[in-house]
């Protein structure tokens, strides 16, 4: 089987204020470093998420309030302060979400080996009422319960190494002990989520602080100490990847110090830890979302590491 890149022309037409760091320029700088590279990689076209897919996280009276504010305006609008969309940034939201649900479908059709989601803007702030932080949906918890609505997965992880907490997976995942959160994040910063002791109703919630200026091999130390054989002893079914590139060293939103190569040793490690997980619960199927990553060249060298690590599975 192939590994599966999933893609959307709407990712670079997703327009923000101008200054605005989540910009359609991301998803142009991932492409031109991929370039005719990955030749081995099949390309997928994200679908609209249906709306009962949304409402697997997303309650009906947010998802009325997402469309009334987006789903007619020419020009970006805003739904907090920081995250801002038009009609378009509303199809690109939707098809980020459609697109995390298609990954996992490829994986369990048997269709891909694993699937990456190229698709912005990210989602994992996106609580189930609140749009925060860039992002409108919160596709990898939507994608986590798609996996086990659609076929019947158990027991699904999410590891997230985005600089920033992903407070929103944690809202949606806090109360279901058949979900698990792991994240490595920078702390202070925003949202302010994801201190050690922040560990779930069931204790399926993993969280590392890390200090501004923390280096990757300390990082990635932290992940295979702490993080991943969490991860591991969780038995899950599914891993999810929520694939942020701002934790390096070049990134203007935060202060970790990841470089790209950081990134593609994380990913051999997270599918190390998948395959033994295997060994445990059987196969354990491993699909990757985009979330963020702000300076254009460190994001797609960062990206190519990711890519080229997924191929191992």
């Amino acid at each position: 089987m192939k590994p599966a890149l999933i893609t959307h022309d709407i990712s670079a037409r997703h327009d923000v204020p101008a200054g605005h760091p989540e910009r359609p320029e991301r998803y142009a700088a991932i492409l031109d470093h991929i370039g005719d590279n990955y030749q081995s990689w099949q390309r997928a076209a994200a679908p609209l998420a249906e709306r009962s897919q949304l409402e697997l996280v997303h309650s009906e009276s947010y998802l009325d309030m997402v469309f009334d504010v987006t789903g007619d305006a020419d020009e970006p609008a805003p739904l907090d302060a920081d995250t801002w969309a038009s009609k378009r940034g509303y199809e690109c939201a939707s098809r980020a979400a459609g697109g995390a649900c298609l990954a996992v479908d490829m994986v369990m059709e048997n269709k891909a080996s694993t699937a990456f989601s190229l698709m912005r803007p990210p989602g994992h702030h996106a609580e189930p009422e609140q749009a925060m932080g860039f992002c409108l949906f919160s596709s990898a918890a939507i994608a986590a319960r798609h996996a086990q609505q659609k076929w019947g997965l158990n027991r699904i992880a999410v590891i997230d190494f985005d600089v920033h907490h992903g407070n929103g997976t944690q809202a949606c995942f806090w109360n279901d002990g058949s979900l698990f959160y792991a994240s490595s994040h920078q702390m202070p910063l925003f949202p302010g989520t994801g201190a050690y002791d922040e560990t779930g109703a069931y204790q399926n919630i993993f969280n590392l602080p890390l200090a501004y200026g923390t280096g990757g091999s300390s990082i990635r130390s932290g992940w295979r100490d702490d993080l991943l054989p969490s991860v591991v002893a969780a038995k899950p079914d599914l891993i999810i990847i929520s694939a942020g590139f701002d934790a390096h060293e070049a990134d203007p939103l935060g202060g970790l110090q990841m470089t790209s190569d950081d990134f593609g040793i994380l990913t051999n490690d997270i599918i190390d830890a998948a395959n033994e997980a295997a060994e445990h619960s059987g196969a354990v199927r491993v699909v990757s979302l985009l979330e963020g990553g702000y300076d254009l060249n460190a994001l797609g060298q960062s990206v190519c590491q990711h890519m080229t690590g997924l191929e191992g599975i």
